[in-house]
């Protein structure tokens, strides 16, 4: 179908379409090859509360938008390359039903649809063209996806210290590695994670003493790698194993590394029993 529709005139006219409802605002979306499957509005779980955006389908990337007036005009354009994104089918809350999870390398967040039927559909033909595009370029599937930021209104105190409550003089921030929501306190530090900004990004106490771990790890993975290793006696070769100890400070506070937010039942306070 994709094929059949690639240079038909009225896969053109709905993309110029789309195109004409983002204005100036938005990007050019028309390419050679691309085509337009479909669109519809889903709920976007937003850091305040749940929203409205509109989201259409290519054959290559998902483009989504607020709706500034119902299937005239949108802002706020974003365009999702399709080789860089995994699902996962997320539990109904009392807020939200049929919710699946969209993650990227850069950014993952929750959609809601508005019945079971609909949810089918979008991920059915989301990860039709996942498939398809990853087979074509042969590419693997997104492995490190970008943490979801827990809605404000999840929690009333910091998800980190557990005792700083948030105020209106007391802002809540989140930390761009784990997503949770924290204090000031709790998240003074920056770290350059290239994957998602080429600036420091906003990370918790606990996210940045990881990050300097794994960062100590790596360059000393590298260091031992460009070293030349001696040789202790004429004839014999150097040992190949591995003998690296892992910082303590990775170690310490862990969450349990089967427990995520987003799919368990487990509520992030029952972290600290």
């Amino acid at each position: 179908m994709m094929d059949h529709l690639a240079n038909t005139e009225i896969n053109s006219q709905r993309i110029a379409a789309v195109e004409n409802c983002f204005g100036a605002s938005g990007q050019p979306l028309a390419l050679p090859g691309r085509v337009l499957l479909g669109e519809g509005i889903l709920t976007k779980e937003c850091r305040k509360k749940p929203k409205p955006r509109i989201f259409f389908l290519f054959n290559d990337i998902l483009v989504y938008g607020s709706i500034i007036i119902n299937k005239r005009k949108y802002n706020s354009q974003h365009i999702i390359p399709l080789e860089d994104v995994t699902l996962e089918t997320l539990p109904d809350t009392l807020q939200m039903k049929n919710r699946w999870m969209i993650k990227t390398s850069k950014k993952s967040f929750v959609v809601s649809a508005a019945s079971l039927t609909e949810r089918k559909e979008w991920i059915s033909h989301l990860e039709e063209c996942i498939k398809h595009l990853l087979s074509k370029t042969g590419r693997q599937p997104c492995r490190e996806p970008a943490a979801p930021w827990i809605p404000d209104k999840a929690t009333d105190i910091c998800m980190r210290c557990t005792h700083t409550k948030f105020s209106t003089l007391t802002r809540r921030h989140h930390c761009r590695k784990c997503g949770f929501v924290v204090c000031a306190d709790c998240s003074r530090q920056r770290f350059l994670m290239p994957r998602l900004s080429p600036k420091p990004l906003r990370v918790c106490n606990l996210c940045y003493r990881q990050l300097l771990a794994e960062k100590k790890e790596e360059a000393e993975a590298d260091r031992r790698q460009t070293e030349p290793i001696p040789s202790a006696m004429q004839g014999y070769e150097p040992s190949s194993g591995d003998d690296s100890d892992k910082s303590d400070d990775e170690k310490a506070e862990q969450w349990p590394a089967d427990t995520e937010f987003y799919t368990s039942q487990v509520s992030w306070s029952s972290f600290h029993s």
